[in-house]
Parts: structure tokens; sequence; C-alpha cells
């Protein structure tokens, strides 16, 4: 089969380069990346996209790669700076490179753009090769809600400070995306999954980035009704996240941290859930029902590795028949700096 259009549903580091990867697989497809915002904060006044940026900016050859995250040649004056005045927070690093685009963001936010178009207006410098679209272009952030050390009561803290700050050290007890129930799929979004001919899951975290994409009411739907397979990578290697925090978000939900838990969590499209088929580590075993599984290699350990991943998501993309799609109204309930 030729692919004429793909869509993936990304977070942060991990989505980026399964992106990167299925652009020099399928070099002449149309790529669209629907982008989970919901780890966004608003700090120093500036507002801050962490995983649209890490896609635009690996996409674009402007990444750090060691850190997988923040640009390339980065210098950190600016954060010096603020450290000396004591502005508040220190923990957040804002690298001089970086610093631009979240000033270019929040002017035009200010001036009234939306988030897609402000996007969009960003990735034309960068050239990533891929639609960013960002899942939706109302405010939507998720909070952690832990117990306080000092009095043992729940509070809830910004996902950033959480990871951040904190390393995903308190216990999360719950996870709340603020302002999701009256946010609405941006522009482009349900019309990419309505066109394409596979979507794929790309192996971010199941919880805060792809549960939060899916949060966004209507964009379950149009999942759901995509005409094209429906495939999902797993976050989870031998047991272990690769990067990230996923292994202290999915126990929150009761989810096993494996590839089995993750796909079940997932589930079947014929039975509500999201797939037709899951690529699963090579060694790795998963009984997921109705769902098609596959092992394969799943470690993007250099380009080769990457592409070839993304090559075996698009095969299974065309094998077997196509789920039927569920029942009207059926659905199962939604579910760094940027490591997932």
């Amino acid at each position: 089969m030729s692919f004429v259009h793909i869509v993936v549903l990304a977070g942060g580091v991990g989505g980026a380069r399964f992106l990167a990867g299925l652009r020099s697989a399928v070099p002449d497809a149309r790529l669209t990346a629907v982008v989970n915002t919901g780890d966004d904060v608003t700090l120093h006044g500036l507002r801050i996209c962490p995983d649209l940026d890490t896609v635009m900016y690996t996409l674009g050859g402007g990444i750090d790669p060691e850190r997988g995250w923040g640009r390339a040649g980065e210098s950190w004056t600016v954060r010096a700076e603020l450290a000396a005045y004591g502005a508040e927070p220190t923990w957040f690093g804002l690298g001089d490179r970086d610093l631009a685009t979240h000033l270019v963001r929040t002017r035009m936010l200010d001036a009234g753009y939306p988030l897609s178009q402000v996007t969009a207006a960003l990735a034309d410098r960068w050239q990533p090769g891929v639609e960013l679209l960002p899942m939706t272009d109302q405010r939507v952030e998720t909070h952690v809600v832990v117990a306080d050390p000092a009095t043992g009561r729940q509070q809830a803290v910004h996902f950033q400070e959480w990871w951040v700050r904190h390393r995903a050290e308190p216990e999360a007890r719950a996870f709340v995306q603020v302002g999701v129930d009256a946010a609405k799929p941006a522009p482009g979004v349900a019309e990419a999954f309505a066109a394409a001919d596979a979507v794929l899951l790309a192996p971010s975290n199941p919880v805060v980035s792809v549960g939060t994409i899916l949060g966004v009411p209507g964009l379950r739907e149009a999942l759901l009704a995509t005409p094209g397979r429906v495939v999902g990578v797993s976050p989870i290697v031998s047991g272990a996240v690769v990067r990230g925090m996923a292994d202290r978000c999915l126990p929150v939900l009761g989810v096993e941290v494996s590839a089995e838990g993750v796909g079940r969590h997932y589930g079947a499209r014929s039975a509500g859930g999201l797939l037709d088929a899951w690529l699963v580590h090579t060694g790795d075993a998963a009984d997921v029902p109705a769902v098609a599984v596959r092992a394969v290699p799943l470690l993007m350990s250099s380009p080769e590795a990457t592409a070839a991943l993304a090559r075996a998501t698009l095969d299974a993309a065309v094998g077997g028949p196509l789920c039927p799609p569920p029942l009207a109204g059926s659905r199962r309930d939604p579910e760094e700096r940027p490591d997932d």
C-alpha cells in the first residue's frame, strides 16, 4: 500500500524521534502530527509549549541531541540573570535561543492569534516536513494531585513542577487536565483523522501525552471513525520505560507497566478502544484481545533503527482486515520537561 496521508499522535522526545524516522521512511507521504499541549505552561510571562517545540526543533534540525529537548548550542545567560534577581521559578531552565521562540509565541498569542496559527508561523522557519497541529487552540494544562509532604493533605501542582522540579518523586494520586472539558479540536485535526490512511500512536506517555490529546472532546470519536488502521507503538520495553516517567503515571490509572498493560489500556478499536495493531519490543509478549500484536525492535538507537521502526509500524497498518468502527456513543475514560 502506498500511504498518502499519515497522522501521528505525539508527545515530546519519543514522538519527535518517531516522526523523524517516519519522515525518512516515507518521504513522499503527507505527515500530520497532532501534538500534546497539556504540558504547556506560562513562566516569566512567556507561554511555553514543550512538546510542540521538541517536535519542531527535532524535525527542523535545531534540537540538542544529548538532552533530547531544547536548542543545540544553547547558552544560559538570561537564566543566570533571572536567578541573580531571585526571580522564581529558578527550577525551570529557559535557554537564550529557546527564549526567542517563547517570545515570538507569546507576542502572537497576545495579539489574538490562535495557537495553531502561531505554531504554523514558528514552523515556517524550521521547515519540519511535517504538518504540526496542536491538539487544541484552547489552554489545557495538566496538573498532578500529590500529598503535601508537610501536612499530608492533597494538593495539585502543575505537571512541569512535578516533573522538572520534583523529578516525579511525590507519588501522583491523580492527573487532572484543567480546561480540557471546554476545549475543541484545533482546526485541521478532526479533518486529518477523517482523511488518514493510517493513524499511529507514537511511543509517547499513554497518560499525559496520548491520553491528554484524546481527552479533548471529539478527538477520540474522530480517531475511532478514521478509515485507516490505528497502530500503536509501546513506550514500555522489557517492563521499563526507555525515558520519561510513564512508569510513574500508569499505576495511577491502575495500568500495569508493561507492553501488555498499555496495550490493554488502549484496547481494541472493535471493542470501543483505540487499536487495530500493537507493536511491542522483540522478546516482549503481549496478549491484547482483538488486536494484532507484532514484536519488532523498538529502540530508536540510531536514525536507521528509527526508520526501520517506522516501516514496521506502516507494515502493521496494512496487515489484516480493518476493525469495524464501534457503536455510536461508545467510549472509554480518557486518560516532561518533555521526556516521554
